[in-house]
Order: structure tokens, then C-alpha cells, then sequence
């Protein structure tokens, strides 16, 4: 009798194209990957949960693996509050206030947020930076192409509901894997996680070898 297939919903990060997933590969036999793509507020003001119910009606499959990158991590744990899932999997991401480094808890105290979206609009440089860290300098022509939502109004709302995301607690039973050389969201702040030796931000790119070795085993063994 054959085995059911494992249906993978892959969420990328801020402002990011889900083109981001296009080397991660698993076993066609036992998974199937599903890209999730960013969709436009209604506005400034829609909150993140009734955004992720919009979102989650493009899942068209139960019991699924929910797996979000950087931001994408922390819509996915919204996503999770509307839909059945087998397994939830954040990478390069954060699963609760406490775990959001000190500037954004600054940014979001002080709204310095709503000086940042127009210039980052303008120039995609910066907001390649500020999507996967500052050390993505050097090859910036390689990420450039993983960008492909430069809306001011997507960006104001996206950064907003990032640096004031307000989650206390988080499930028991979340995946998180993140890098320890991660510049955006440092290590020393994450509470639990399975750990990347030298991964960074933008690790679901630069180290998708990992994910492939090891997501078949995370998603039926955790």
C-alpha cells in the first residue's frame, strides 16, 4: 500500500520571492513542496492573523507541513492558528517577543518603523540588507533576484507587524532551526532551537544542502 503524500507549504521572508525554495528538494516518493507567496494588505492596518487567514486559503490540502523563513516564520505561526497542521518549521525566524533583538523592540517602541519603507522602496540594496542581513554586500547581485515585493505599502505594513509582533508564548511542539551566525536575528536571544553551525540569515539559500539532508527526517521523526 502506498504511503500518503506529505503535503510542504514553504513560506519565504520579507519581501522575498518564494524562488528563494528553488534548491530545496525532497523526495518525490513520500513529499510534495508547495510555494506560498506574499499577497498585498488591505491595508496598514489589517492585523497579521486576519492577513494569514487570507493567506491560508491558498493551501488547499489538510494535515500539511507549514514551513516560513525570517518573517515568513512568524506568519506561518499565524497561519497555523487557521489551518490543521502536521508540522510547523521556522527557519532564520523568531517565535515570541523575547526573541526579537533590541532594535526592533526599539523601532517598535519608538515607530521609528515608518521612516524606513520608503527607502527601502527606492533602493533595492537596502532592502536586500535589511531583508537578509548586511553581510549579503558581496553578492548582492545574486539575492537581488530573490526580491520581488518592493510595494511601499506591503513593506510599511510588513516591517510593522515584524518589530511589533507581540506573541508571549509559542507551541510545544514548533521546529525552529536557525543559524548561529545569524546577524538578523542573533542566536543569543532564540530559546530553543535546532542549531545550523555557520549559518546565517539567508541560510535556507546558501545552505539548502542541510535542508535537504535533514528536512525528510525533521518532518516525520520530530
Amino acid at each position: 500500500m502506498p504511503q500518503e503524500t506529505i503535503h510542504v507549504y514553504l513560506m519565504p521572508g520579507m519581501a522575498a520571492s518564494p524562488v528563494i525554495f528553488e534548491h530545496i528538494k525532497l523526495p518525490e516518493d513520500r513529499f510534495k513542496i508547495h510555494w506560498l507567496e506574499w499577497i498585498m494588505p488591505l491595508s496598514n492596518n489589517e492585523s497579521l492573523y486576519d492577513y494569514a487567514l487570507r493567506v491560508s486559503r491558498n493551501i488547499k490540502h489538510d494535515d500539511i507541513v507549514l514551513l516560513g523563513v525570517s518573517f515568513g516564520g512568524v506568519l506561518v505561526q499565524e497561519i497555523s492558528k487557521h489551518v490543521k497542521v502536521k508540522k510547523l518549521i521556522i527557519v532564520s525566524s523568531v517565535k515570541t517577543v523575547r526573541e526579537l533583538p533590541v532594535q526592533m523592540l526599539l523601532a517598535c517602541k519608538t515607530k521609528a518603523y515608518k521612516l524606513i519603507p520608503t527607502q527601502l522602496a527606492a533602493n533595492i540594496d537596502v532592502l536586500a540588507k535589511y531583508a537578509f542581513g548586511s553581510s549579503v554586500a558581496k553578492r548582492m547581485d545574486l539575492y537581488k533576484k530573490y526580491l520581488s515585493v518592493n510595494d511601499p505599502e506591503y513593506l510599511s505594513w510588513a516591517i510593522k507587524n515584524m518589530v511589533c509582533w507581540k506573541q508571549e508564548s509559542f507551541q510545544d511542539d514548533i521546529v525552529h532551526i536557525h543559524g548561529d551566525n545569524d546577524a538578523v536575528f542573533p542566536i543569543k536571544n532564540i530559546e530553543t532551537c535546532i542549531t545550523v553551525k555557520n549559518g546565517s540569515h539567508i541560510m535556507i539559500i546558501n545552505k539548502y544542502k542541510w535542508f535537504n539532508e535533514h528536512l525528510p527526517e525533521i518532518i516525520l521523526n520530530t
